[in-house]
C-alpha cells in the first residue's frame, strides 16, 4: 500500500511535464519527468537492485532516497481510532546513512544513466496496536498506518564516486588512510567506517594501496571536492 509520504514525495518532484503512475517495460514507475523514470524509494534500495538494472539498459533513472530527519510518532487507540500518545522518536537520519543503503546497490551505482536524490525529511508515522504478521508477539507491538510528509530539508544529488565525498564533509584524511582515521575524523566507529570504506572501494572513489599491520591502506582513486558540505 502506497504511504502518504510516498504520494507527497511524487507530487513535490512532478511539475507541469511530470506523468505520474506510467508504465515502462512492463514496471510501473512513479512518475516520468522528461527523459528521466523517477522512482521514489523509502524502503532499502537493495528492494529495487533488479528492477533498476534492468531499466538502465535503456533508460535514465533518477532515485529519490529519503531519510527521515526527525519522526513523530503518533499511536491511535485502534486503527482509524482517537490519538492516544505523539511523541518524537529518539531515532535521527544523518548523511552517513545512505552508505549502508550503498552497501547493497554497488552492483548498480554508479552507472552513466543513473542519479540518486538523497533528500532530507520530517515525517509522522501514524500507529496503532497489533501484530501483523509476526510470529512471535510482544505486549508493545504495533502496525504502522501509514507515514506522513511533513517537511522537505537539503537534499544531495550523487552519480559517481566523487559525489559520495560530499556526504562525508570536509576531512583531513592522510595519505594513504585506513578506516581507522577514517573513523576518528567522522566520529563514528569502526565497524561502520569500514562499510563506508566498502562503498567508496566499489564505487572506485578509494583504491586499496597495501595494508599497514592488519589495517588495510587506502588512497583516493579522485580528488575529493575542494568544499562539501
Amino acid at each position: 500500500m502506497e504511504t502518504s509520504l510516498h504520494r507527497d514525495l511524487k507530487l513535490h518532484y512532478a511539475d507541469e511535464q511530470t506523468r505520474l503512475e506510467v508504465q515502462v517495460d512492463n514496471f510501473r514507475i512513479d512518475a516520468l519527468a522528461g527523459d528521466w523514470l523517477v522512482e521514489i524509494q523509502h524502503s532499502s534500495l537493495s528492494a529495487i537492485r533488479a528492477k533498476v538494472k534492468k531499466l538502465l539498459k535503456k533508460h535514465q533513472v533518477l532515485i529519490v532516497k529519503p531519510l527521515v530527519q526527525t519522526k513523530q510518532l503518533i499511536k491511535r487507540a485502534k486503527k482509524g481510532g482517537r490519538v492516544i500518545d505523539r511523541r518524537k522518536s529518539p531515532k535521527r537520519a544523518g548523511w552517513l546513512d545512505i552508505f549502508e543503503e550503498l552497501l547493497y546497490f554497488t552492483h548498480v551505482f554508479p552507472h552513466p544513466q543513473l542519479a540518486i536524490e538523497i533528500v532530507m525529511v520530517d515525517a509522522e508515522e501514524w500507529r496503532y496496536p497489533g501484530h501483523g504478521r509476526r510470529r512471535r508477539w510482544r505486549k508493545n507491538d504495533f502496525i504502522v498506518e501509514d507515514q506522513k510528509l511533513v517537511e522537505v530539508h537539503a537534499a544531495i544529488r550523487i552519480q559517481n564516486g566523487t559525489d559520495l565525498w560530499q556526504l562525508l564533509g570536509k576531512l583531513d584524511l592522510p595519505q594513504p588512510f585506513h578506516t581507522g582515521d577514517l573513523a576518528d575524523q567522522l566520529g563514528i566507529d569502526r565497524t561502520t567506517a569500514q562499510r563506508i570504506a566498502y562503498v567508496l572501494r566499489n564505487t572506485s572513489a578509494i583504491q586499496q594501496v597495501g595494508k599497514k599491520g592488519n589495517a588495510l591502506l587506502y588512497a583516493h582513486t579522485v580528488q575529493p571536492p575542494a568544499e562539501v558540505a
